[in-house]
């Protein structure tokens, strides 16, 4: 054990301050158990308090809001509540001594603490791709940031990183930060997408129309070359393969190269307790209580899955807070007869993985492709959902009610043509 590491006790540790951790916080809180929120940063939100822009809050908060207002609510929220919590307190390790006794080793200015509880909610977010993890090669020069560097420069530090830019992805993230760099007045030379067609919501694709931006789709940048600082890039056209097409090569002079490649849960500190890991997701596998392989291990927001929505992120938080409560309350999750829930045509990812039948539930899922005039089908319910368009930026959220879910041995999802 840790006899010289000062001894807390919790009901619920929350790991993470993000949406998901405060939104889970403020919801066990409001059920009445102990609570603890453990969050790195020097202060609360996640990366909302960067994302200046507007389009955060239409489904929670039923109005529209900037990150910061909405971080703002829920941390207004959690102070009222008084639940206690500390920032730029990093989370060292979790153990797992048994289903009811979980501790969490954690440091902070004030020194090292073990917190036990009953229960953990992981909310820890997760982490951006770099330029090598995508193979881009060259020069070893400043001026390539992640999305997520260059906007916390701009947005909480007031500084700029470029003046001619060229943008890897075409993410709703890349989208926001090619706009976001066109309003401060810097040059977007280019947005280079690897898939045939883009990959942000269709109003982030609206940006580049409005503000002339170039994007190439069926592109990539492979490498970068420059003294100091990038000077230029290297973009190639790909084939239906996702294969280099020789003598497709051509260079785009820039001081600036973002990459905004995609996200990838940070789960390093559930692996090492046992938790199962679906590769689709790159998250847990996770019952529709949100509590993973690992009994009283409960996850929410972006270490579940890669949301687009905050309001999602939010949601799975107080989903994943009941979840506890009911496992604190009852010694675990009742044991019960869990109705799998597999992936069908065209569906690329979907949480949760086993459902109950005894509560209506939210099934998460994205697509594999784009494609038009379809329906969602389960066939082992006979549910059909007509949908004009469906794309894999877009994640797709379904209700199902505890009835449905009573009535099969498993559950297919697909997504095929009406």
């Amino acid at each position: 054990m840790f006899p010289r590491i000062p001894m807390l006790s919790y009901d619920v540790v929350v790991i993470g301050g993000g949406p998901a951790g405060m939104a889970a916080a403020i919801k066990a809180k409001e059920l009445g158990l102990k609570v603890l929120l453990l969050d790195e940063n020097d202060y609360l939100g996640g990366i909302l308090p960067q994302c200046i822009h507007p389009g955060f809050g239409l489904h929670y908060y039923k109005e529209e809001l900037t990150g910061p207002e909405f971080a703002s609510r829920l941390a207004k929220r959690l102070v009222e509540l008084g639940v206690e919590y500390r920032t730029a307190a990093r989370v060292l390790e979790i153990k797992n001594y048994s289903d009811l006794e979980k501790v969490v080793i954690f440091t902070s200015p004030s020194g090292a603490y073990q917190a036990w509880a009953k229960a953990v909610i992981y909310a820890a977010g997760a982490r951006e791709r770099h330029a090598f993890e995508i193979g881009i090669v060259g020069d070893r020069v400043s001026g390539i940031y992640t999305a997520g560097e260059a906007q916390t420069l701009m947005d909480i530090y007031g500084i700029m990183p470029g003046k001619e830019i060229v943008i890897v992805g075409s993410g709703d993230v890349g989208l926001i930060m090619a706009r976001r760099f066109a309003l401060e007045g810097a040059k977007v030379k280019a947005v280079v997408e690897l898939m045939p067609y883009p990959g942000g919501l269709a109003r982030n694709v609206m940006i580049l129309r409005d503000f002339n931006i170039p994007l190439y789709l069926s592109h990539k940048v492979v490498e970068v070359r420059g003294k100091g600082r990038v000077e230029r890039v290297k973009v190639v056209r790909v084939d239906e393969n996702l294969n280099e097409i020789s003598g497709s090569e051509f260079w785009i002079e820039a001081d600036t190269l973002i990459i905004s490649a995609g996200l990838v849960p940070s789960v390093k500190k559930l692996k090492k307790i046992g938790v199962e890991i679906d590769p689709s997701t790159g998250g847990p596998v996770v019952n529709d209580r949100l509590e993973t392989s690992v009994p009283g291990i409960f996850v929410a927001g972006n270490s579940l899955l890669i949301n687009d929505l905050v309001d999602y992120v939010a949601e799975q938080g107080e989903l994943a807070a009941e979840g506890a409560k009911e496992f604190i309350e009852n010694g675990g999750i009742e044991s019960r007869k869990w109705v799998k829930v597999e992936k069908g045509e065209n569906v690329r990812l979907l949480v949760p993985h086993y459902l109950s039948g005894d509560r209506d539930v939210y099934l998460y899922l994205r697509v594999s492709k784009p494609m038009e005039d379809v329906e969602l089908r389960i066939p082992e319910i006979g549910k059909r959902m007509k949908l004009p368009v469906v794309k894999p930026a877009e994640m797709l959220r379904i209700k199902l009610k505890a009835g449905e879910i009573r009535k099969a041995e498993k559950l297919t999802v697909e997504v095929v043509k009406a």
